[in-house]
């Protein structure tokens, strides 16, 4: 079975190919349109230069059939913007322009000075000593062909963004049910287990009184009643409590402390001697801060040290948890909070996903890697709103 994060590596990089087809569809359908686009104004000035030549004769002939041939041929032409000047730039015709009502003469000035700076003119020459000048305009059809790669594009772009977020949008929706379908049958199902060991152990405090061992064996009976409950939590909107966050936080520690390594030492700093009260859920947030300092020992294999400093600015409270251990690169910041991405050879790449989900969705605040360096150690930084005791 493949692991989880090589499922999670595998499914960036079909995103990375299918978006990479998406723009070589673009590309290809761009050079297509710019090359029809090409051709089509080749033909047209064609036209132009026909048009012109209908016109010379229109001018030259006597001959009333040739007068009829040529004005069918300029009759013909009402897509292609044309105007006529003589050598001094006077403007003797034109032709499917949209004139403005008011200054026509600056209207053709600015036109002219554009198509000059567009497209060669057809020189007409009538006799030795005159010489017209034909400059026309794109059709309308051209100026669409021209425009349409571009607005091609844009359509395929908010297209994929549509199904890119209707996707994921979808896919996180199933994540989520499962995930919470799961928590809630693992709840269930240690919940028979440990109200059995709980009768077991009350059965052994009545039989064995003074055995110390049996009263750690309840805590940590009492401790799967807690994980159970947070289990339970996972998908329905827990309730908030004002309670002491440092004392919270020291639990939590306390905890992990107990079953670490004497090689790894968990310290607390806060910034001021009062305690902050903050409105948590005890069980849920625990879990976070057990979880962060838990990532933190497996990064330092078990070695090193964690700081957890705590500092109240304004109406904000920053938590963060500082580890010496391998470091991330800056590209994993926003990655490791994705369900399923994991370093480690075991676990399912859930925890920083889960610990995401209880601070953002739960408690309002924000959870992030902060700052992270490559053997030297991680930052996770956690914001939450203060409240007032």
């Amino acid at each position: 079975m493949l692991h989880i994060n090589k499922l999670y590596e595998i499914s960036q990089r079909l995103k990375l190919i299918f978006i990479l087809i998406a723009i070589a569809i673009i590309l290809v359908s761009t050079l297509f349109t710019n090359r029809l686009a090409k051709s089509l104004a080749t033909e047209e000035r064609k036209k132009v230069e026909i048009w012109a030549e209908a016109t010379r004769q229109l001018i030259q002939s006597n001959d009333q059939s040739n007068i009829n041939f040529s004005l069918s041929i300029i009759e013909a032409n009402t897509t292609i913007p044309v105007v006529i000047i003589d050598d001094k730039d006077n403007i003797m015709q034109s032709r499917n322009f949209n004139e403005p009502t008011k200054n026509i003469d600056e209207f053709y000035k600015k036109e002219l000075k554009r198509l000059k700076s567009k497209n060669l003119p057809i020189e007409l020459h009538l006799d030795n000593n005159t010489v017209q000048f034909f400059y026309y305009d794109d059709s309308s059809l051209l100026k669409q062909l021209y425009y349409f790669p571009y607005i091609q594009f844009g359509v395929i772009i908010i297209f994929l963004l549509v199904a890119f977020f209707a996707f994921s949008g979808t896919k996180k929706a199933e994540q989520n049910q499962v995930w919470v379908g799961l928590s809630k049958e693992t709840a269930h199902q240690l919940g028979t287990p440990i109200s059995s060991l709980l009768a077991w152990v009350d059965l052994l405090k009545m039989k064995h009184k003074d055995d110390k061992l049996i009263d750690d064996m309840e805590k940590d009976v009492n401790r799967l009643g807690i994980i159970a409950e947070r289990f339970s939590k996972i998908g329905s909107k827990p309730d908030l409590h004002m309670v002491s966050l440092n004392e919270t936080v020291l639990n939590a520690v306390q905890y992990m402390t107990k079953r670490s390594s004497q090689k790894v030492i968990i310290e607390c700093h806060f910034s001021i001697d009062e305690p902050i009260f903050i409105k948590l859920n005890v069980p849920l947030f625990e879990w976070v801060i057990e979880n962060l300092c838990k990532n933190a020992i497996d990064a330092m294999d078990g070695i090193g040290r964690i700081d957890i400093t705590i500092q109240h600015k304004y109406n904000d409270v920053f938590i963060d948890v500082k580890d010496t251990g391998k470091g991330m690169d800056k590209r994993k910041f926003k990655v490791v909070f994705t369900p399923g991405f994991t370093t480690k050879k075991r676990g399912w790449g859930l925890g920083l996903s889960l610990a995401k989900r209880i601070i953002e969705e739960y408690h309002g605040g924000k959870i992030f890697v902060k700052q992270s360096e490559i053997n030297v150690g991680t930052v996770f930084r956690i914001i939450l709103k203060a409240n007032s005791k």
